[in-house]
């Protein structure tokens, strides 16, 4: 399997080299040169098969000769070992069309350790086979950050260095990051939003000086390794609900747009997903794209639901450039635009293509409010405020027959979002006894102003250079 940039003039790469790079060479996504597909057959083998089983069987074809399939099930084995659930990612019903998938059940209590557990381990296991080593630099505005520090931290030959936006995390967020106190983890909470963070990571992937002196790797999902990591959930989701006979809706709380198009490579490799409904707050940059073709960048209001605060969508453009043809100098001419302008217009092409399968809906702080209380007073459970972002897209979806099941993504337990699930419900959400003494344990983060050339330098005096 080799991979190809979004934007034409980056090398092709295989797995390894991909999962170590990142961003490509010329700014752009890797993604498969083609798509894998499953036969229906092969999909109905799938059923049943635990977990660790299944991730091996679906990421295979993405992995090629990187890994062997039995070191590849090595690997998921151990990465989802961690988690409190024997199910890893279970699945729950709400009503007789409803049903959460709670993927926050790993040592940091999001979804992102589903991946970042995995993609932790593949770097240590492609490191090992090569004198070099890493410098991960990656922007957070709340979960990664925690995941991939807990991935990494302590690992030889792996430098993290995570930036999130001072003040505009939650609490519990912000120390599940800055109480790992391992030599190689390096918080830096910038002034300014995630997007600032975000646009500074992508700028050092193009900083010959950096990369030039340190080995600079992406953990955030435009690392395809993390992106292909969480494909997986989406089969065993769906396998449950009777896939491949039956078709299943998905509901994703969308900032980065990961998540939700790792549902649409599912779909690609031929699992029957009917609907994937986009579901944004206020910060609604991916539900005006796709309803009407309007992908212009606002300014970022804060809300309860932090990790959704963002107006540039990366993995946004994975799907853009697959939709337009995979015609990698007009995306490359695309997104220059957008960068130049904070403002593009889809073409038909793209437009026509994401609607065949994608959907979206925007929900405000009282249209949350509304689905956490309705979850919690109808169907016994507690959101937090980004599953309920997408629970009231999936309840509010209409164009959908009886007999299709909605499954909204549960992407953080709700215990990480205190406050606001205290606001709707009334119930305070206690963390679970794994990280219960998260509040008393010491801090280390540094503050730099929201400045490139201040974060360049503070990561460049502390890391280790790549073949160091």
């Amino acid at each position: 399997m080799k991979y190809v940039s979004t934007r034409g003039s980056a090398p092709a790469l295989d797995f390894e080299e991909v999962t170590l790079a990142g961003l490509a060479s010329d700014g752009g996504l890797y993604v498969p040169e083609t798509w894998p597909s499953f036969s229906t057959d092969e999909i109905a083998r799938l059923a049943g098969l635990p977990y660790a089983e299944l991730a091996q069987k679906v990421m295979q074809p993405f992995v090629g000769d990187s890994l062997t399939p039995e070191r590849l099930l090595e690997l998921t084995r151990q990465a989802y070992g961690r988690f409190a659930h024997a199910g890893v990612t279970p699945l729950k019903q709400l009503d007789e069309r409803q049903w959460v998938l709670e993927l926050f059940h790993g040592p940091t209590l999001a979804f992102k350790d589903v991946a970042l557990q995995l993609l932790g381990l593949l770097f240590e296991e492609f490191l090992g086979r090569r004198d070099d080593h890493l410098t991960i630099v990656g922007a957070t505005s709340g979960d990664t950050g925690s995941a991939a520090i807990d991935a990494v931290a302590g690992r030889a030959k792996i430098d993290i260095f995570m930036l999130h936006p001072h003040g505009r995390v939650s609490d519990v967020q912000r120390r599940q990051m800055t109480t790992v106190l391992a030599p190689n983890v390096h918080n830096i909470a910038i002034d300014g939003s995630f997007d600032d963070a975000q646009a500074m990571v992508k700028r050092m992937f193009n900083d010959a000086a950096m990369t030039g002196t340190f080995g600079i790797a992406a953990v955030n999902s435009i690392n395809w390794a993390r992106l292909m990591a969480q494909v997986v959930y989406y089969f065993y989701a769906a396998l449950q609900l009777g896939a491949p006979q039956r078709k299943v809706a998905f509901s994703v709380p969308t900032g980065n747009f990961g998540d939700v198009f790792a549902g649409y490579v599912a779909a690609r490799m031929g699992l029957p997903i009917e609907r994937l409904i986009v579901a944004t707050n206020v910060n609604d940059i991916l539900h005006r794209a796709l309803s009407t073709g309007d992908y212009s960048a606002g300014t970022v209001t804060p809300t309860a639901a932090p990790s959704m605060d963002i107006q540039v969508s990366s993995n946004f453009e994975r799907l853009l450039f697959d939709a337009g043809g995979r015609d990698g100098a007009a995306m490359a001419e695309q997104m220059r635009r957008f960068e130049s302008s904070k403002a593009i217009q889809l073409t038909n092409a793209q437009r026509q293509s994401a609607a065949a399968l994608f959907t979206s809906a925007r929900a405000d702080a009282n249209d949350m409010a509304q689905a956490m209380r309705w979850a919690h007073e109808e169907c016994g459970e507690v959101l937090d405020p980004h599953t309920a972002i997408a629970l009231h897209a999936a309840r509010a979806a209409t164009d959908l027959t009886a007999d299709v099941p909605v499954v909204t993504l549960a992407t953080a337990h709700p215990a990480k979002f205190v406050d606001a699930v205290e606001r709707a419900t009334g119930v305070r959400p206690p963390l679970p006894s794994r990280v219960g003494d998260l509040f008393e344990r010491e801090e280390a983060c540094s503050r730099l102003p929201g400045n490139y050339d201040a974060v360049a330098a503070f990561v460049a005096e502390r890391a280790t250079p790549k073949h160091g």
